[in-house]
């Protein structure tokens, strides 16, 4: 018989948030390290994450996602402070907004780089790193946006996209190697102190504290029951 309040400890000692910032990622960083895991944080302004550190411990590195040689250091620096980071999350997403006839090709580029292109170099060296170990989790952050496009929103469509195709293929390719991939659809506005819920309109937004319980029971999962995609979404969400 199953134990309903049987609380599964993490299977990992060590993990790394790319893409780190005050809302969804600085959830996971509490509770990571509330966890027992040694956390390290990277941003491309570390500077903001001060707070965090003093908070958590953990550990402040700076990275710029879409550069090859940027993510590769970041790795190396990671694993001569902390160790080889077992769990991996990629958080990190760009937007350009406006109408396609008027959008700035440049812009577009650099959005769906940090939101794709990121994305594959973070697993890139995060694989290459965990294959050796047998062992290790990818948890990749999308959107609404990565199942169905708005209006207004195609870059932000297409990097979301893109990354959700990543996560699938990377979950199919290392899952027997002992790598769990997992993409998250946070399907809804994420709460904030400067976006509270509308007092008409209560729990219209999501708790990141509670997005960041839900990766963690991910993390917990045994892995002949591995869930490879998750969407999250408002209880009162009428579409």
């Amino acid at each position: 018989m199953i134990d309903v309040h049987d609380r599964r400890p993490l299977p990992y000692h060590t993990a790394l948030v790319v893409g780190t910032g005050p809302g969804i990622s600085a959830s996971l960083v509490h509770a990571l390290t509330a966890a027992g895991l040694q956390v390290a944080a990277a941003a491309r302004n570390t500077a903001k994450l001060a707070p965090l550190a003093q908070a958590t411990g953990a550990a402040l590195f700076a990275v710029d996602a879409t550069d090859p040689a940027s993510v590769e250091t970041l790795f190396s620096q990671v694993e001569a402070r902390i160790g080889v980071p077992e769990v991996v999350v990629y958080n990190a997403s760009g937007r350009a907004r406006g109408a396609i006839a008027e959008l700035d090709p440049e812009e577009v580029r650099r959005a769906i780089e940090v939101s794709a292109f990121g994305g594959f170099l973070v697993t890139r060296e995060a694989a290459r790193r965990l294959i050796p170990l047998g062992k290790g989790a990818i948890l990749l952050t999308g959107a609404t946006a990565s199942v169905k496009g708005f209006a207004g929103s195609s870059a932000f469509a297409i990097g979301k996209f893109g990354l959700r195709g990543l996560a699938q293929s990377a979950a199919r390719e290392l899952a027997p190697q002992g790598i769990h991939v997992a993409h998250f659809v946070i399907d809804g506005s994420v709460r904030s102190a400067v976006r509270p819920d509308p007092a008409e309109h209560p729990d219209s937004t999501l708790d990141p504290d509670a997005i960041a319980q839900t990766y963690l029971s991910v993390l917990a999962q045994p892995r002949n029951a591995w869930t490879w995609e998750i969407e999250l979404r408002p209880w009162v969400e009428r579409f």
